[in-house]
């Protein structure tokens, strides 16, 4: 008789099996348990992400890295505390784009005179290399993100993640902390407010136009990095993403 014996690989795999990639649930677990490669693994995996969000919401490279950096130390010393109620790429968004509403808050209490956007001081920069960033600027573009920088701070970022990253509204109230009405009515607000700043670049009768009430992607030229998430993640509850704003407060 044939003895039996433990499973091995299947056939016609070559006689390797190889692991099957972990979940980000499974990485922030393991960061949590003490494995130290783990938190690196999980900011590589959605850092052009996270990057690309950090830096249309605050229209400024230096200080979108240095809101990026403070969101991951908040991540990575909050971990034990998420609680999968979302997913972990919602709660890492929810705690990058509280991270630049802080520094908007910072920036509007004490204005400074920014340097352009991409130049460092000679003796100042850090030498580390940056996230992959969005694709290069067009004139458009850059007048885009200039009017965006008008908005405030909540309708700027609602409208960033909406508009111009293409998240579905229902994600974007997820990472925000409030309901999707208030996610609407930001954004309808903010586009009041482009239009009136961004009429002139709305193509003519029969050039192809952009949709209406839509002067982010009238603006033209404003790539996109994601479209977001394929998961349809719960609410979002961690000690260092949580919603520093009250939800139920409209935009003025």
């Amino acid at each position: 008789m044939e003895a039996r014996g433990t499973a091995g690989p299947l056939a016609g795999d070559g006689g390797t099996a190889s692991a099957p990639t972990p979940s980000d649930v499974d990485l922030l677990h393991a960061h949590v348990a003490g494995d130290r490669d783990a938190f690196a693994e999980l900011f590589h995996r959605h850092r052009d992400r996270l990057w690309a969000v950090a830096l249309r919401t605050l229209g400024d490279r230096e200080e979108a890295a240095d809101a990026l950096q403070d969101a991951l130390l908040s991540a990575h010393r909050a971990a034990d505390r998420f609680r999968g109620d979302s997913a972990v790429t919602t709660w890492l968004h929810r705690i990058v784009v509280n991270a630049c509403l802080d520094r908007i808050r910072r920036r509007q209490a004490h204005p400074t005179v920014p340097l352009p956007d991409g130049v460092r001081d000679a003796e100042g920069g850090t030498g580390a290399v940056e996230p992959a960033a969005p694709a290069p600027d067009h004139d458009t573009a850059l007048v885009v993100r200039q009017a965006l920088a008008t908005l405030p701070a909540e309708q700027r970022a609602a409208l960033v993640l909406v508009d111009v990253q293409g998240y579905p509204v229902a994600e974007v109230a997820r990472i925000l902390g409030v309901a999707e009405g208030t996610v609407k009515s930001r954004c309808a607000r903010g586009r009041a407010r482009l239009a009136t700043v961004l009429g002139h670049l709305r193509p003519g009768p029969g050039t192809g136009s952009a949709p209406a009430g839509d002067p982010v992607r009238a603006g033209g030229n404003v790539p996109t990095v994601t479209r977001g998430n394929p998961e349809a993640p719960g609410g979002v509850r961690s000690g260092s993403g949580r919603s520093r704003r009250d939800t139920n407060q409209e935009d003025s």
